[in-house]
């Protein structure tokens, strides 16, 4: 019995001799310490949301659903609402970013259709509309068919307007995703 007694040690025997006071101390200089850099933490702003953009992508059709690579293309068929007012926008780009589910395969799409001025509608008829189509051969960055999974895609929209060095973002629509099975 004694053996035992002797390697349990009762709590006030540990902290009360001086081994347990460094171990308070230590513990005390911790915890003020870690509070002040805790309590100084910046914290997120939080910011109104922001207002959704004229241009917009209104409608998005992938076909076929599931895509069967041997099948031909795989086709992304968009319908493009531009806003009311170009503001010297010259082209209209459509990209789509499509990954495998490993995320090693992938491949990027994008076709641009050069805009034509349209007359800014006072009397609140509604914008117009363009559709666009990108097609996907089922191959992958470096083009090598792509194999079955279940695939990620982005689809984005942009205006463009020359610029002394190109082309240049002037307005960009929310992004539409999904998913494709490829088979």
């Amino acid at each position: 019995m004694t053996i035992c007694r002797s390697l349990v040690t009762p709590c006030s025997e540990l902290f009360g001799s001086w081994s347990g006071g460094v171990f308070w101390v230590l513990l005390c200089a911790a915890l003020l310490l870690w509070t002040p850099l805790a309590a100084s933490a910046k914290s997120k702003h939080h910011r109104a949301p922001l207002p959704e953009p004229e241009l917009k992508i209104l409608d998005l059709n992938v076909s076929p659903n599931p895509y069967i690579i041997s099948s031909g293309s795989l086709q992304f068929s968009s319908l493009v609402q531009l806003p009311k007012e170009l503001n010297g926008a010259t082209l209209l780009e459509i990209s789509s970013l499509i990954t495998s589910p490993s995320r090693n395969s992938f491949r990027f799409l994008t076709t641009r259709k050069p805009l034509g001025p349209h007359a800014a509608s006072t009397d609140g008829a509604a914008p117009p509309q363009i559709s666009v189509l990108l097609t996907w051969d089922g191959l992958d960055q470096t083009k090598i068919p792509s194999g079955a999974g279940l695939y990620q895609f982005e689809v984005r929209a942009k205006l463009l307007a020359n610029g002394e060095k190109g082309p240049r973002t002037q307005m960009v629509a929310w992004p539409k995703r999904g998913t494709v099975e490829v088979k």
